[in-house]
């Protein structure tokens, strides 16, 4: 049994307010008992404006909050797994990545997933979204180990493509990481049932930190962190309040779902059909 924890928050568009509330839910879960915190999606900064939020972007190994978190996982003796960031690229100072990292009990970064699927879509609110226009896709399934299992990474719009969540389970996840940003409307219509889905197929427990609430940017997002276990219940819903919730990793639960209904054991490959014309 493994005690975890999710922050859940309200993102600034100022990364050292981001980064105090970061270094304050990292305290939060140490004093609570958890070995691993996790954290949502655009931990750092969240800023539509992105004339405004240029000021604040930087590189990887130039970024404060990375550092600050990294400090104070240290410090606390924490396990981390920091959503994602907006960081600059590498490979063009002009294009971004969303980044999310796992981060050890001494600072160190145990991996990077850059985000995969880009939100490109257009809502019948009125609201239009590109992450294509400035973001650089990944292109790399991640699992790295931590204290509550090997945890497959993810980001937010990776939800709904299962074929990765497969993947990153035929590696070996027992835990599915999906932070988040979710807007209202489609949080409100699929949020719920793709976590619990994911779970499900994948014979896997879910942790979902979320954004939550109305955000400077002028953005609202639906909250309602999750973990969810390996035969769908959910185990941990955080609402709409941003703070640090608690939830327990019973790998007995895990064996138990996975002997139950062995998916993963039943997957086979099989020819795929040729397109219509």
């Amino acid at each position: 049994m493994t005690r975890i924890a999710l922050l859940q928050m309200t993102g600034s568009i100022d990364p050292v307010r981001n980064a105090q509330t970061l270094v304050d839910g990292i305290a939060a879960a140490k004093a609570g008992g958890a070995r691993m915190l996790f954290t949502p999606e655009m931990s750092g900064l969240l800023d539509r404006d992105r004339k405004r939020a240029a000021a604040h972007l930087a590189a990887e190994a130039e970024d404060p909050v990375l550092a600050a978190v990294r400090k104070a996982a240290a410090e606390q003796g924490i396990w981390l797994h920091l959503g994602s960031l907006a960081l600059r690229s590498d490979d063009n100072a002009d294009r971004l990545v969303n980044r999310g990292f796992v981060i050890d009990d001494t600072g160190a970064i145990r991996a990077r997933y850059d985000k995969i699927h880009l939100f490109d879509v257009d809502l019948d609110t009125g609201e239009s979204w590109r992450e294509s226009s400035v973001y650089d896709a990944g292109d790399m399934a991640v699992v790295a180990d931590t204290p509550a299992g090997p945890l497959g990474l993810s980001v937010c719009y990776d939800l709904r493509f299962a074929d990765l969540y497969r993947a990153l389970t035929d590696a070996g996840a027992t835990l599915l990481a999906i932070p988040a940003a979710f807007t209202v409307p489609t949080g409100k219509a699929h949020w719920h049932v793709l976590m619990r889905a994911r779970a499900i197929e994948s014979a896997a427990f879910v942790i979902a930190a979320a954004q939550a609430g109305r955000h400077e940017d002028g953005r609202e997002t639906y909250g309602h962190s999750l973990v969810v276990d390996p035969w769908g219940d959910i185990l941990l819903d955080m609402g709409e309040t941003p703070g640090v919730g608690f939830a327990e990793i019973d790998t007995a639960r895990l064996d138990e779902v996975r002997r139950r209904i062995p998916v993963l054991d039943h997957r086979r490959a099989f020819a795929a059909p040729e397109p219509s014309a």
